[in-house]
């Protein structure tokens, strides 16, 4: 499979909701497009409340993770990338603004756990799979990502998903507790949509700081570096 890393992120807005959308492609990870994400997060969290967040994307995949190729042509690069990486997922998990990851297609790896990163989860419940493939890469989780999935998944779910690499389709996603829907494509936006809308309304500062003291060690993990193989 081709390591595209996917057309660039944008975002719209439809009343109180924002919708970032990730892009068409395999929308992997890099620096460049993590720090269009991250001015585009710093966007929402700029707009007067009340607002809300939806993460979608489009074709085939919602996110498969870290960008491979720019990986392999960046050596010296690595642990910037993923430290960048971490830290935006960290930023997600503490945001003060209601989320929701709406996933259309695969999501796998680093894709996955920026979708735990979101308050709730809609999958398609057709096509496209949630997966932790790192145990199948021989890559193994670092503390920031280990505390991410241990805090937002059920224990035996997360067991699981992390030591055998399983791929769950939706309805199966939903069954474990991964997702908290499984539902028609044609349906997925919307209804994430009328979630975040809903929620939209709470209060920035109170919501930062429930979040942030519920994943409080989760987010200094991911905020902190640790060298690759540590």
């Amino acid at each position: 499979m081709s390591t595209d890393p996917g057309s660039l992120p944008s975002l719209r807005q439809d009343g109180d909701v924002f919708i970032l959308d990730l892009g068409e492609g395999e929308n992997r990870f890099n620096p460049d497009r993590n720090g269009i994400i991250e001015e585009l997060i710093s966007e929402v969290e700029g707009a007067p409340a009340p607002r809300a967040l939806v993460t979608a994307a489009k074709g085939k995949v919602w996110s498969n993770g870290l960008d491979l190729e720019w990986f392999q042509a960046n050596p010296d690069r690595i642990q910037e990338a993923l430290d960048q990486t971490e830290r935006l997922i960290g930023r997600v998990l503490g945001l003060g603004v209601p989320t929701v990851a709406a996933i259309q297609g695969h999501c796998f790896a680093g894709g996955a756990m920026l979708a735990l990163a979101h308050d709730r989860l809609l999958m398609r419940d057709d096509r496209g799979y949630y997966c932790l493939p790192e145990a199948d890469l021989g890559l193994p989780f670092t503390p920031g990502m280990n505390s991410l999935l241990l805090a937002r998944l059920p224990r035996r779910t997360a067991h699981e998903a992390m030591v055998t690499g399983r791929r769950y389709g939706g309805q199966e996603a939903a069954a474990a507790g991964i997702v908290d829907l499984a539902i028609p494509e044609d349906e997925l936006l919307a209804s994430a949509v009328d979630w975040a809308a809903g929620q939209a309304p709470k209060n920035p500062d109170t919501l930062r700081a429930i979040k942030q003291r519920i994943y409080a060690e989760t987010i200094e993990l991911l905020e902190t570096s640790h060298p690759i193989g540590t």
